[in-house]
């Protein structure tokens, strides 16, 4: 039996931040029941973010709506309405990520969701928080990693560069996650519901918490990235990833001398000062990196790991998928949907005495479980899906 079996979630969340949330409570074994509009559905099944289009629908979507339930409804219709309220007031858990007064309009924000059910767990994810100026703007990836400084601390010196993933979405989904998980544990001891808030932007600036900490108590200086092989704007040399003469290789933290005695690389031996490490790590990356191409990554990594100093080979997604190491994780699982179509993707990180999570239950067609929903917790029926 998984931990949240028995526990019903109805999300009306969509795209990647809510739903992200909701896909880790179905993993833990939750029912969750997606609230589409109908004829659309959620956003994230036709704007797509890759040329990939699985089953006629975008390939974000199936990766990370799986393993629930859609039910399609048209919540300008009042028949509707009343189903939702029906299936709201056996719920343990309500989900959305609608701008602030979206929910108030619809008839479904916290106060009066409440009314209806008032030990329920009510968590809603913003971009911005109900205060302030941001309140009413777009909460989308690029444009909080831009106002809230992320775009300074990768890529090399020079202009800010954006992560390769939307990554405050998913920070944030994790961050609801937690609250909602907080708020179970405290129903199921006193039988109090909760009210649980996360933004975007207050998740993208805890996930700051080392770099932020140490700004505010270094007089204020900006972080500095390297020109060249930057990892992290806050380590010295040879903190970086580097071209070898057949890959990449990467490099953590390390003594400078032990380096350039393992590597051969005697125009970094006169750097014996600890503190040039960070002083002068631009031009003792330059060193490295030139030095590093003479070489094989096999042949770099036969000489450091041996020694204990911290390095990788730098994989892309085919050389991973072929790693033993990857295989050995079963970290993909097959999920297949009610029309028979399967596909590939990753399955919870998450593993409880010692099991791993996994279901094989796919993404769902748009109003697949209706009939199904409607059955078993709604007591008035919409003339709309008859």
């Amino acid at each position: 039996m998984k931990a949240l079996e028995d526990y019903l979630v109805v999300d009306f969340s969509q795209f990647l931040s809510g739903p992200s949330a909701s896909l880790r409570l179905a993993d833990m074994g939750a029912r969750v029941i997606k609230i589409e509009r109908s004829g659309v559905g959620d956003i994230c099944r036709t704007l797509y973010t890759s040329n990939v289009i699985m089953n006629g629908e975008s390939s974000v979507f199936h990766a990370i709506n799986r393993n629930k339930e859609s039910f399609e409804v048209d919540l300008k219709n009042e028949e509707d309405c009343k189903m939702v309220r029906e299936l709201l007031k056996k719920a343990d858990v309500m989900i959305h990520n609608f701008r602030p007064g979206v929910m108030e309009r619809l008839g479904f924000d916290y106060v009066t969701v409440q009314q209806l059910n008032n030990n329920i767990i009510y968590a809603e994810l913003s971009g911005y928080g109900t205060d302030g100026a941001g309140k009413g703007k777009p909460g989308q990836d690029l444009l909080l990693q831009s106002v809230t400084g992320l775009t300074w601390l990768s890529g090399n010196a020079g202009g800010p560069v954006a992560m390769g993933l939307s990554i405050v979405d998913m920070l944030a989904g994790s961050h609801l996650a937690q609250g909602i998980l907080a708020c179970l544990f405290r129903k199921a001891t006193s039988g109090e519901g909760a009210f649980v808030q996360v933004s975007m932007i207050e998740s993208a600036y805890d996930f700051q918490f080392e770099t932020i900490t140490t700004f505010m108590n270094d007089g204020g200086a900006l972080p500095e990235r390297t020109a060249q092989n930057n990892a992290n704007a806050y380590l010295g040399a040879p903190y970086g990833i580097y071209k070898t003469g057949n890959g990449f290789i990467a490099l953590a933290m390390g003594s400078i001398p032990v380096l350039a005695g393992l590597l051969g690389c005697k125009a970094m031996e006169h750097y014996t000062d600890p503190a040039e490490a960070f002083d002068k790590r631009d031009e003792i990356k330059a060193i490295l990196a030139d030095h590093l191409q003479t070489g094989s990554t096999e042949k770099w990594l036969a000489i450091l790991e041996p020694a204990d100093i911290w390095c990788s080979d730098v994989l892309n997604w085919k050389q991973l998928m072929e790693h033993e190491g990857f295989k050995a994780l079963n970290m993909i699982q097959e999920v297949e949907m009610t029309d028979g179509y399967r596909y590939q993707t990753t399955r919870c990180p998450i593993r409880i005495d010692g099991e791993l999570l996994v279901s094989s239950k796919g993404s769902p067609k748009l109003g697949q479980d209706n009939e199904r929903i409607i059955s078993q917790f709604v007591t008035v029926k919409s003339s709309v899906h008859e």
